[in-house]
């Protein structure tokens, strides 16, 4: 890896982790750590283009079939590929299925893009973390095997205490905090060898432990607002991503298309994005 590289071009592939939630925005979007690291690395170059096209609860299989080609097709410096997670989250998983469609993303992604960058997903400390740890170990493990097999970078962040702390986590324990966010954009810009710009993995500050009442409170308002939905859409076959597409796909041309910041000549941080004419052929 070239240290303090130049990266012009980026596409993110994935579900709800690499879409952002829960780093919610005043209008309604999501902005998580593909959007910042995007934001970080267009600082950097000059008409640097961005393509998010993650949507929330895609298994695997549907991450291949819906985004591993439009993303192929867009030519990038570096591509991201995070999936799987959702799949070993259910009842019911084929482990052998989701390595095949993994490998099959990995092999179609690696020679189409300068960097692919893979990822061991950080978990949430907590007993659902423990029931579904062997799983996701064996998904990770893959993931280091594709990664020396085709060249590939990985983030690792499985383990890291930082992220493991409850209190990086939104209130559907599920997915991160915008400051959970921030620092997943820091891993990747620091596994992409660029000079770090703070500490990812540095402990979150100790805090007084909540009251019993205030946890019992939050128990009961997760599984109300969060729990009891989520295994609603499990027991009908449905998704929170039925009918969603990726931030930067079209659904009517069935492609990928770049944004750019707003303002070119601006230097500093984005302010803005603005849709390119360019899409994936």
């Amino acid at each position: 890896m070239e240290l303090n590289a130049t990266y012009t071009s980026l596409v993110a592939v994935g579900d709800s982790f690499t879409e952002g939630m829960s780093d919610l925005l005043a209008d309604g979007t999501y902005r998580g750590w593909a959007d910042v690291l995007a934001s970080r690395l267009a600082a950097r170059s000059p008409g640097f283009r961005y393509a998010n096209l993650a949507v929330r609860g895609k298994l695997i299989g549907q991450i291949v079939d819906e985004q591993v080609g439009p993303a192929a097709a867009m030519d990038a410096d570096v591509i991201t590929l995070v999936g799987g997670l959702n799949d070993t989250l259910r009842p019911k998983c084929d482990m052998g299925m989701v390595r095949g469609r993994l490998e099959e993303a990995v092999e179609r992604l690696a020679p189409s893009c300068k960097h692919l960058v893979l990822m061991r997903s950080p978990g949430r400390d907590g007993p659902v973390m423990e029931r579904f740890r062997p799983r996701m170990e064996e998904l990770f493990s893959l993931v280091g095997d594709l990664a020396d097999r085709h060249g590939a970078l990985v983030v690792d962040l499985y383990g890291a205490p930082s992220l493991g702390d409850p209190r990086m986590w939104d209130v559907d324990r599920l997915h991160l905090t915008a400051e959970g966010h921030r620092r997943v954009a820091e891993a990747v810009w620091q596994t992409l060898g660029l000079p770090a710009e703070h500490d990812w993995q540095s402990p979150v500050p100790a805090t007084p432990p909540p009251r019993w009442a205030t946890r019992r409170a939050d128990d009961l308002r997760f599984a109300r607002q969060h729990l009891a939905p989520w295994i609603g859409r499990r027991l009908t076959g449905r998704s929170s991503g039925d009918g969603r597409t990726g931030a930067q796909f079209s659904a009517e041309t069935g492609k990928a298309f770049w944004i750019t910041p707003e303002d070119a000549s601006d230097p500093g941080p984005v302010t803005g994005w603005r849709r390119t004419d360019e899409s994936g052929s």
